[in-house]
């Protein structure tokens, strides 16, 4: 489902591409559309992309201080991630918005700072009450810190 205004998307390209007359309209339409997308991605989404290397290269309080800006930036302009599937070409299920408190909660963990890292995926179950990564990861902290059963004598 996801996907599909990607294909339409990317046909959209190839057909314009055929209107000028080019030898080759599906592959100069498909390289139109990979080009625009890297451009987006480069430009709107910078924070997320620039969070998301740093995420690779386990620096996690850089990383969260990008992730906090692509939230930040993903509020102010709900309706370019609402429309991400056309305004950045993304076919992912979760929003920017959704990724980028998952990703501080991580990093949050990563820097052994459980309290906060919990607020923000319960933050995101708040937000986004679908969150099956939000809920998971609470549950996951809830067993680690509840009290181990008492043996009965």
């Amino acid at each position: 489902m996801f996907l599909i205004p990607q294909l339409l998307i990317l046909s959209v390209f190839i057909v314009l591409a055929s209107r000028t007359g080019t030898e080759n309209p599906a592959i100069i339409g498909t390289l139109a559309y990979f080009s625009v997308l890297a451009i987006l991605r480069r430009t709107v989404a910078v924070q997320h992309r620039k969070g998301i290397a740093h995420f690779r290269k386990e620096e996690f309080a850089p990383a969260l201080q990008r992730f906090k800006q692509s939230y930040d930036y993903f509020c102010r302009h709900k309706w370019i991630d609402e429309w991400r599937y056309i305004t950045l070409l993304s076919s992912s299920r979760i929003s920017y918005r959704e990724m980028a408190l998952l990703n501080i909660a991580y990093c949050y963990g990563q820097l052994e700072k459980g309290v906060e890292a919990k607020e923000f995926y319960q933050r995101t179950v708040r937000e986004f009450p679908d969150s099956a990564m939000a809920k998971a990861a609470i549950e996951m902290m809830d067993s680690i810190t509840s009290e181990p059963p008492q043996p009965s004598t």
